[in-house]
């Protein structure tokens, strides 16, 4: 059986030529479901989008020991959540929300809130957890789901289906600049069971869970915003941060 070092490695074209299942194959036969064999061409049709806004905003409230709510915060008229709906909505079918405590904080928006599973501050690996079992309520079934940050209000407009596009029936993660940006990713639902076993054994490397099923890397061009050329996966991440995401959009 292969290790879990072994496998600690992102796609290459090598690999997807070959058509291997690798270690994800192993872990979703073992688990009983479909492998997600590379080199076999296939597009999800029905995607939703997941904004992760669980994380605790102690960068951007460094002031205040218990953190704060940083999707709340406001953007050029708008909280910064609200700009990042804006980029995701007309890319896939459904957004929901994954974040904890009071979900009617985002009401203005009329997407549906998801919680953690087994309760806050286990990592975006649990949003996306949420967002699976989500996803597996829903009619049509939704078979893949995008996540995003709550906190990178520049997404661009061609994401998901880029990372469609370049998935080849597996997982796909964002990169710029030559940075990977391994939050922004598309996500089969069938990948499940993995998940949960890798949460189960406390994994909750994003980066780490990405290169244990072998993701693609999906490199994405600067945006133009405000005539201001910008990496998309710009992160609001403190008050410095949202000062230069203001002076972009009022550029």
């Amino acid at each position: 059986m292969p290790s879990v070092d072994d496998e600690m490695r992102f796609s290459t074209p090598e690999r997807k030529a070959a058509g291997s299942c690798g270690w994800l194959g192993f872990r979703l036969a073992f688990a009983g479901s479909r492998p997600l064999c590379k080199g076999v061409m296939h597009k999800h049709a029905h995607i939703s989008g997941v904004i992760l806004a669980g994380g605790g905003g102690r960068r951007m409230f460094p002031d205040k020991r218990e953190g704060g709510d940083k999707s709340l915060v406001r953007l050029a008229g708008a909280p910064l959540i609200g700009h990042v709906i804006g980029r995701l909505a007309g890319q896939v079918d459904r957004i929901i929300i994954n974040a904890n405590a009071d979900p009617g904080r985002y009401s203005q928006f009329g997407v549906e809130v998801v919680p953690d599973i087994g309760g806050p501050d286990q990592g975006p690996l649990a949003g996306l957890l949420a967002a699976f079992d989500w996803a597996g309520r829903q009619d049509p079934p939704v078979e893949a789901v995008v996540s995003v940050s709550t906190d990178t209000p520049f997404l661009p407009a061609n994401l998901v289906a880029r990372l469609n596009a370049h998935s080849d029936d597996g997982a796909a993660i964002a990169s710029s600049e030559g940075r990977i940006h391994p939050v922004v990713g598309l996500w089969p639902v069938a990948l499940r069971p993995v998940l949960e076993t890798a949460l189960s054994e406390r994994r909750r490397s994003v980066e780490k869970f990405a290169r244990l099923i072998e993701a693609v890397e999906v490199p994405f061009p600067h945006v133009t915003i405000a005539s201001r050329s910008v990496d998309p996966f710009f992160n609001a991440n403190t008050p410095g941060d949202l000062e230069l995401a203001r002076e972009i959009l009022q550029s």
